[in-house]
């Protein structure tokens, strides 16, 4: 634990400084993975049938999801309700690249 005060303290410097700080929930998150495992289980094609054609559009900043958990629990409820088999660390670098792609929370 005493490692962590200086990597917070590092985080706050560096998102300070304008890079940006990826919330303590996506740290280590693997966002190639992320973006691979978006492709292959069809995310854009299954959110486009839900709104019209347009699979962007389901990525609403300020609506409903207000912080990176609820981001998360959004795609762990997608990977419970279709089945998808994907393990924790697939479901929080799926979360961590939308977060850094559409939502860019910081909590």
């Amino acid at each position: 634990m005493r490692r962590a005060a200086p990597v917070a303290l590092l985080g706050l410097l560096f998102g300070q400084a304008g890079l940006h700080a990826e919330p303590a929930i996506y740290q280590g998150a693997d966002l190639a993975l992320g973006r691979k495992l978006i492709q292959e289980n069809r995310c854009d094609a299954c959110h486009a049938d839900k709104t019209g054609g347009k699979p962007h559009a389901i990525y609403r900043p300020g609506g409903r999801l207000t912080n990176a958990g609820h981001l998360r629990g959004m795609v762990e409820q997608c990977n419970t309700e279709l089945n998808l088999g994907l393990f924790p660390e697939d479901v929080t670098a799926i979360a961590a690249v939308l977060n850094r792609e559409h939502y860019r929370f910081k909590d």
